[in-house]
């Protein structure tokens, strides 16, 4: 199954009371990269996460966005940081002693100083709020795969339908290929019959100078090879492993032999047809570059 790095899921549920929202999205990446976002106090999270997703996820930038709520009916306990009250109220009466001011000091103004009040919250059971994030991200990371599955799917289509326009023009190579060597032995001969104003042209001296050329221009190995490399891609998206580096390192390869049959051709149609499966090739190793 081909996998695009590039995906994006949301999901938000009521879970045990809990208002839980879950994003997740992806863009290409040479590894695993992950980030997390949180509400404020659940920074636990995100090693959880990390490690859950990972186990699902190879490759790709992954960020994770999640919203909790606590149900409304759990318990708060306010205290009063009392030394730090008697503080602000002595300075309050100092201040309007010294300058002569009317003292309004009530408890309204007092506790607009919110920094008096402590706010303390029954510790967070973190097994059982992962536990209901993960249903959550159960049903995200089902849209944001289902995503990815998808965008591979078309970029394996895409990739395996140049592959078969180049092996259409490897093949033109194939064909056309033998015929120059012929046509370098007619040109031959037919130069030598200008410079000896003859017919009587030694025939063996055309053979030797044909197969030393037909030697330097041959592409036969090359081409073997590059054929050998689509089987081998092809075999890749059959696999039901991560085959984004593989695919990388197998375009690098196909790469090298077109060049090695760019540098042979001395046939301007040939050399066209090098330069067009080089564009094929750079277009494929654009599209592998979003496979996981």
């Amino acid at each position: 199954m081909t996998m695009s790095m590039t995906g994006f899921g949301r999901c938000e549920d009521t879970v045990m009371g809990r208002d839980i929202i879950v994003e997740i999205k992806s863009v290409n990446h040479r590894y695993f990269e992950f980030s997390c976002r949180t509400s404020r106090g659940y920074s636990f999270l995100e090693e959880k996460l990390k490690k859950y997703i990972n186990e699902r996820v190879n490759r790709g930038k992954v960020d994770v966005y999640v919203s909790i709520t606590e149900p409304e009916d759990t318990e708060v306990e306010v205290t009063l940081n009392k030394p730090l009250a008697k503080g602000y109220i002595n300075a309050i009466n100092m201040l309007s002693d010294e300058f002569g001011l009317e003292n309004d000091l009530t408890v309204s103004n007092i506790m607009r100083y919110s920094d008096i009040f402590q706010i303390h919250k029954p510790p967070l059971k973190e097994e059982e709020v992962f536990e209901c994030v993960k249903t959550v991200l159960d049903c995200a990371l089902e849209q944001f795969l289902s995503m990815r599955e998808n965008e591979g799917e078309k970029l394996k289509n895409d990739v395996m339908s140049r592959a078969e326009h180049i092996l259409s023009i490897v093949s033109k190579i194939e064909k056309r290929s033998p015929v120059t060597v012929k046509e370098y032995q007619d040109r031959l001969y037919q130069k030598l019959s200008e410079i000896l104003e003859s017919t009587n042209i030694d025939e063996q001296r055309i053979l030797t100078e044909s197969a030393i050329f037909a030697d330097k221009v041959a592409v036969d190995e090359e081409t073997v090879r590059l054929r050998s490399h689509f089987d081998q891609m092809q075999s890749f998206f059959e696999s039901s492993e991560p085959i984004g580096r593989k695919l990388d390192f197998i375009i690098q390869e196909m790469n090298r032999e077109a060049n090695t049959i760019g540098s042979k051709v001395t046939d301007s149609e040939l050399a066209h047809k090098v330069v067009e499966i080089k564009a094929e090739i750079e277009k494929i190793r654009e599209q592998i570059q979003n496979i996981e």
